[in-house]
């Protein structure tokens, strides 16, 4: 797709925490610096987040970069909320350290299993 735009998004949950490893690899990918959305803060919710913007500016045909799942959200509610926006827009997901790209209906199952797999590590 000529018109797709890659967008990276990058979070920690502190200030003292570095972005670093993040951006080197939405980058090693191919997002283009200038489309990774770069955030230090926490992921409890939606609300006031710079990934929220992100998810506005979102068009047909574009790909939404993460490092890992935990990065967009803490919840499965909140996950499936987040990647059911991408999808609307007519955008998909790709999680690089989990292996997940939801252009496929494999990817979006796994997306699934692997959600809920981080919300029950993290209660």
């Amino acid at each position: 797709m000529q018109d797709r735009v890659l967008w990276g998004y990058a979070r920690v949950s502190t200030e003292d925490q570095a972005l670093r490893l993040q951006i080197d690899a939405l980058k090693a990918y191919g997002v283009p610096e200038r489309h990774i959305i770069k955030e230090k803060k926490s992921g409890g919710k939606l609300k006031g987040r710079k990934l929220a913007k992100m998810l506005e500016l979102l068009r047909n045909g574009d790909r939404v970069v993460v490092w890992r799942l935990d990065r967009l959200g803490r919840s499965l509610k909140e996950l499936l909320y987040i990647v059911e926006t991408i999808e609307a827009s007519g955008a998909d997901m790709v999680s690089l350290r989990d292996s997940i790209d939801t252009s496929s209906a494999g990817g979006k199952f796994f997306f699934h299993v692997m959600a809920a797999m981080a919300e029950f590590e993290r209660n």
